[in-house]
C-alpha cells in the first residue's frame, strides 16, 4: 500500500475578484513540480465564481471535463450547439474535449455565489467526437452508501455518466462514526479522496475540510467518519 496525503492548505490559490479558486495541482500560474497530477487525475479545482460572472468561451482538446457544483447553479453553452444549460447543485456535467471544442461556463444566478470542483481526467482515447452530458444524482441515494457518478464509456455503472478513462468517480456521505471499506476496482488504479465536509481517518491520518489522500498498491481501504461527513472518490489508472 502507498500512501500520500494534500492538505487543504497546500493547495495553490488565486484570487481574480470575481473568482477564488483553489488547486489540488499545477494549473494556470500556479506550479508545484510535486504535485503535477495523481495518476491520470490532472485538475481538481475547487472554484468559487461571483454572481454573474464565469468563464468566457475557450477551447479543450482530447481532456475528460467533470463539473461537480456544491452550491449554486452554473451554466454551459458550447460549439456543439448547446445553449446556456443550466447546471444545478445536485447534477454532475462531463464533457468529452475530444478532437476539440470550445464552451463558455458563468454564474447562472446574478449575485449569488456558486462554488464547484471541476475535474480534469486525461483520456485513454484521443481526437475523439466531443460529447457532453449532465444528469441529477439524488443525495439520498448516497447516503452511508457508494453512488457512482461517473464510469469508463467501455464498462458503463448503470445509472451513470460515462468519460473515456478507465476511472470511476463517486461519492457517499457518511453519518458520524462510521465505518465504510472502499473496494479498488482494478489493481492498476489509485483513488484521490477528496473530503468535501466533515472530519475522517484513513490509515490513522486525520483529514478534515477539503483535505485530500491518495492511496494505491491496495484491492481495499478503510474510512472511519468523526462526524458527518461528504467525501468524493476518484479512482483512475495511476499510469499517466
Amino acid at each position: 500500500m502507498r500512501t500520500k496525503i494534500f492538505r487543504a492548505s497546500n493547495r495553490g490559490t488565486a484570487n481574480h475578484g470575481w473568482l477564488k479558486a483553489n488547486y489540488s495541482f499545477s494549473f494556470a500560474n500556479y506550479y508545484n513540480p510535486e504535485q503535477l497530477n495523481y495518476g491520470v487525475l490532472r485538475v481538481l479545482n475547487d472554484d468559487f465564481i461571483d454572481g454573474g460572472m464565469g468563464f468566457g468561451t475557450h477551447p479543450h482538446d482530447n481532456m475528460e471535463i467533470i463539473t461537480i457544483p456544491l452550491k449554486g447553479t452554473m451554466k454551459h453553452r458550447d460549439s456543439m450547439s448547446n445553449k446556456w444549460i443550466p447546471l444545478n447543485t445536485g447534477e454532475v456535467q462531463v464533457m468529452s474535449a475530444g478532437k476539440g471544442i470550445q464552451h463558455s461556463e458563468m454564474n447562472n444566478h446574478p449575485n449569488e455565489e456558486v462554488n464547484l470542483f471541476q475535474i480534469w481526467i486525461v483520456p485513454n482515447k484521443t481526437n475523439v467526437e466531443p460529447r457532453y452530458e449532465q444528469k441529477v444524482f439524488k443525495v439520498s441515494e448516497r447516503k452511508n452508501k457508494l453512488q457512482t457518478l461517473v464510469s469508463s464509456i467501455n464498462n458503463k455503472v448503470e445509472g451513470s455518466l460515462t468519460i473515456h478513462q478507465d476511472a470511476i468517480i463517486s461519492r457517499i456521505d457518511l453519518d458520524e462514526n462510521t465505518k465504510f471499506i472502499y473496494h479498488l476496482n482494478s489493481e492498476i488504479n489509485g483513488v484521490y479522496v477528496m473530503l468535501i465536509e466533515g472530519e475522517i481517518s484513513i490509515q490513522n491520518e486525520k483529514l478534515t475540510k477539503r483535505d485530500a489522500f491518495g492511496i494505491d498498491q491496495t484491492k481495499d481501504f478503510e474510512v472511519i467518519s468523526k462526524a458527518k461527513s461528504q467525501l468524493l472518490f476518484i479512482e483512475i489508472p495511476m499510469n499517466l
